[in-house]
């Protein structure tokens, strides 16, 4: 894939309103420097999503070891973002993004249908990225069951390749 996150990224405005759960700002640079898996999710506290945190944060020392920190992000608040790592005990940072510019660089905002309703949500996906902020893998469309364990998979064969 290889395609880099500047070349995604360089549209999104200085004052972006991006915003993470840790104390200090979100910058985009945080995405280099290190392997990192950014992965986008629907919504807090329902359950395919916390599955896949839940997952994510099994695997958190794995992915640690191999110096990649994961994100989460969804466009609900910082103040949802922070009771959902508290209730999962989830030991990453999750990127609110209300005005849908991450989720946009990174075009995961898609046409839904639930019972007959159409609406744009974000399409569950997560991608891989390497130090230097290329991205080694895309996965759309994800189904939750074992996914993260496919990241981690894929981080250690990028490493070793």
């Amino acid at each position: 894939m290889d395609q880099n996150v500047s070349s995604l990224t360089e549209q999104i405005p200085a004052e972006h309103g991006i915003e993470w759960t840790r104390s200090s700002a979100f910058h985009l640079d945080t995405l280099f420097n290190h392997w990192t898996v950014l992965y986008f999710y629907p919504r807090d506290n329902t359950p395919g999503c916390t599955t896949e945190g839940l997952d994510f944060a099994q695997r958190h020392e794995q992915f640690k070891s191999l110096d990649a920190q994961i994100l989460g992000v969804s466009k609900d608040s910082l103040r949802k973002h922070r009771n959902f790592i508290e209730k999962q005990g989830f030991p990453f940072d999750l990127i609110s993004d209300p005005e849908e510019h991450l989720c946009r660089a990174f075009d995961v905002i898609k046409l839904k249908k639930n019972y007959g309703r159409e609406y744009y949500g974000i399409e569950r996906s997560t991608f891989l990225i390497d130090p230097q902020g290329c991205i080694r893998q895309a996965w759309r469309k994800v189904k939750v069951k074992e996914h993260a364990e496919t990241v981690l998979q894929a981080l250690k064969h990028e490493q070793s390749a």
